[in-house]
């Protein structure tokens, strides 16, 4: 579905196709417009920003030539992938058999996860809590159904609605392409974290804490949470590896135990 022409404002500048390739841009470099996004049609388009239409495909080429948009026959134009590229995918299957890798996955997004939530608690705006508090009230409502799916998504739309919140432009860029490795599952399996005991429920409440303190605009507290909630990942998976561990060698016990006294 496209995005709204609405979004869009009219121009008035001497060089009507550079000023439409800069209004684009800034809608790009803001995140208003993202990967994906389908343009509105060239007509609504073109009215939106009271251009004509010549004018507006010779913006939409030089954008494309920018590696900017991507033109599909008969679909449409669309704003193109311009992050999940830092990593080819033989680096990335590279990283999901190396657990090591998960643990600076994790140093990574503490850093700026606690970042983000300082500045979301001094910066959010009243549409910005909005959000925040819908994904909270998504995650509640899938964790009593036990949807793991849902409970997935919105986790991973709850941290990027912060990292939005925090009007910081390049910090949306960049992790908007960690959470959708994370969403993708390439650093860790979310519903292992959730069967290790008890993890669900803290989850849960940790998110719910990190929300609040935004909320209330407690920029420290905002930041401690972020923080103690991305260490409890990290211990939890640690926990969870460790009793496999012991399990593995339990039945590895018994197993040899069983084939000594079977002879």
């Amino acid at each position: 579905m496209p995005v709204e022409a609405s979004i869009f404002q009219p121009i008035d500048h001497e060089s009507v196709a550079d000023a439409v390739v800069e209004r684009i841009e800034e809608l790009i470099v803001s995140r208003v417009l993202r990967q994906g996004s389908k343009l509105p049609p060239e007509r609504d388009l073109a009215e939106a920003l009271s251009v004509s239409r010549p004018k507006l495909r010779e913006a939409l080429r030089r954008l494309e030539d920018h590696g900017l948009i991507e033109t599909l026959k008969g679909e449409g134009s669309f704003i193109a992938q311009l992050t999940n590229k830092a990593m080819s995918p033989a680096l990335l299957d590279l990283f999901s058999r190396h657990g090591e890798a998960f643990f600076e996955y994790l140093e990574y997004r503490k850093e700026q996860e606690a970042f983000a939530a300082r500045l979301a608690a001094d910066r959010h705006t009243e549409f910005d809590a909005k959000v925040i508090t819908q994904h909270l009230e998504t995650m509640r409502v899938a964790h009593e159904a036990h949807d793991a799916r849902t409970s997935m998504e919105a986790d991973i739309d709850f941290h990027s609605s912060i990292v939005d919140a925090s009007h910081n432009t390049m910090l949306s860029h960049m992790m908007s392409s960690i959470y959708e490795l994370t969403r993708r599952g390439v650093f860790y399996n979310r519903d292992y974290l959730r069967a290790i005991d008890g993890t669900g429920e803290m989850l849960l409440a940790q998110h719910e804490a990190i929300g609040a303190a935004i909320l209330r605009r407690d920029a420290d507290a905002a930041e401690a949470a972020a923080r103690e909630h991305i260490d409890f990942v990290g211990d939890s998976f640690r926990k969870g590896e460790e009793q496999q561990r012991r399990e593995a060698l339990a039945q590895k016990r018994y197993a040899l135990a069983n084939k000594v006294t079977t002879h």
